[in-house]
């Protein structure tokens, strides 16, 4: 599977990154199973957080034994100091880790969330605190929705973070306002090193009135050609990586298709897109 530098702290990562959150709500066999798959893979890069259910749990076992295997980073969703450095420790050790190589402000969606986390007694401090006791090496900012963008434009303005994490697709980049921002975001990203997760790669949609199918709380697309696509799509945008998807089932696929990527020209780009209006966007 290529691998590609995540800026600054010089990684060499994986175009498939695991995302935690596939292993919130099953057993340990089925998480076991999994993690077999992704080291086979040859994965070497870990994106997991607190706020997925019982990942941490199901995931520490194999960090135990290949911690060396694997760029570890772990988020928080409080936003004060003490909340989020109680929050950092409960990690390591549910993760049998006792450093992070990441440490996330994460979900941060709105202006005011960005506000929060970067004042004085905000989140940010448990994570600059975190890195001068050796806790972590590096520190980043996520979100979801369509403000993403624009807030992490002002969050790197604030702060130097080392990596943001926020949604691409081509759904989301029919949204001319969305497609401006996330832009620039990256351009602002190449410029400063900074290293670039994306998720969400693979959304049909929401669910709406629909059954869920799957653990993802949007429908994934299923399909090995669409999906293909996606990932396709997302790679071909000035990135380091994708978080694979919520969910063990199609997991497969996705790190099927990370390992088969072919860069879409500009072309194929704007006609993926276009495809993709037909599809109800995820973020209203």
């Amino acid at each position: 599977m290529e691998t590609r530098r995540f800026g600054r702290t010089g990684h060499f990562t994986t175009v498939a990154i695991l995302g935690g959150a596939a292993f919130g709500t099953v057993d340990q066999a089925t998480a076991d199973a999994a993690m077999e798959r992704v080291i086979a893979a040859g994965v070497n890069h870990i994106d997991i957080a607190p706020s997925y259910g019982n990942a941490e749990d199901r995931v520490g076992p194999w960090i135990a034994r290949e911690r060396k295997r694997f760029f570890l980073g772990c988020k928080t969703t409080e936003r004060s100091r003490e909340a989020a450095a109680a929050e950092l420790r409960r990690s390591l050790e549910r993760l049998h880790a006792d450093k992070f190589d990441l440490y996330q402000l994460h979900a941060v969606k709105t202006m005011e969330e960005l506000d929060a986390v970067t004042a004085r007694g905000g989140a940010l401090e448990a994570a600059i605190a975190a890195r001068s006791e050796g806790l972590t090496r590096f520190i980043g900012i996520t979100g979801h929705g369509l403000q993403s963008p624009g807030v992490f434009i002002e969050a790197l303005r604030r702060f130097d973070f080392d990596s943001v994490l926020f949604p691409i697709n081509p759904r989301m980049f029919a949204n001319a306002d969305y497609r401006r921002d996330a832009e620039a975001l990256l351009r602002d990203c190449h410029a400063r090193d900074v290293g670039v997760m994306a998720i969400k790669a693979i959304t049909k949609g929401p669910w709406g009135d629909r059954p869920k199918t799957h653990t993802t709380w949007y429908e994934p697309f299923t399909d090995a050609v669409q999906i293909q696509r996606a990932v396709n799509f997302a790679l071909s945008q000035d990135i380091t990586g994708l978080c694979t998807v919520g969910d063990v089932t199609v997991l497969p696929s996705f790190l099927d298709a990370c390992a088969r990527f072919k860069q879409m020209d500009a072309a194929e780009q704007e006609a993926t897109i276009a495809e993709a209006m037909r599809y109800e966007p995820l973020f209203a």
